[in-house]
């Protein structure tokens, strides 16, 4: 891959996560299941995914959690490790409000039931698969994938 470091595999993430903003998320310390939410990006805070949420969401508790992310093609992944907590500052629903968030909150910003949650990633595991054509050609005939046709892998403590 030509440019595989750390900062590159981490801003691409981001523009694949602008382009589809689902993420499976769940609280490590409980045994109800991740579930698929619709992260909000603020560029101002590279290291923080915000959600919409009902007060009664399974992670609206807080604490540790855990993020997975796929990209559409398939070609990204993404686990993310972090802290989710609530943050209902005024100024950041309002920055981060959009009409797909307002189909889902029929009484608005000031719906009883909106909590915006905001989960601080510590780290990051990030995959990038964009095999080469040539790596593609060998994955269907048997042959062996050298390192500079495959992905790219990093971890990072920041995604900023």
């Amino acid at each position: 891959m030509a440019n595989d470091t750390p900062q590159h595999v981490a801003e691409t993430f981001l523009a694949k996560l602008k382009d589809s903003p689902f993420v499976m998320i769940g609280l490590a310390d409980s045994d109800a299941h991740h579930e698929p939410m619709t992260a909000q990006l603020d560029d101002d805070r590279p290291n923080t995914l915000f959600f919409f949420a009902g007060k009664d969401n399974r992670i609206a508790g807080g604490g540790p959690a855990t993020a997975h992310f796929a990209a559409k093609g398939h070609d990204f992944f993404a686990c993310l490790d972090g802290d989710v907590s609530v943050d209902n500052d005024r100024a950041q629903i309002d920055k981060l409000w959009n009409k797909q968030v307002e189909a889902w909150f029929p009484g608005g910003k000031t719906d009883p039931n909106l909590t915006l949650l905001r989960f601080d990633i510590d780290s990051a595991e990030l995959w990038e698969t964009d095999i080469s054509l040539s790596g593609r050609v060998k994955m269907l005939f048997g042959g062996t994938i050298t390192a500079d046709e495959s992905s790219s892998h990093a971890v990072v403590d920041s995604v900023a």
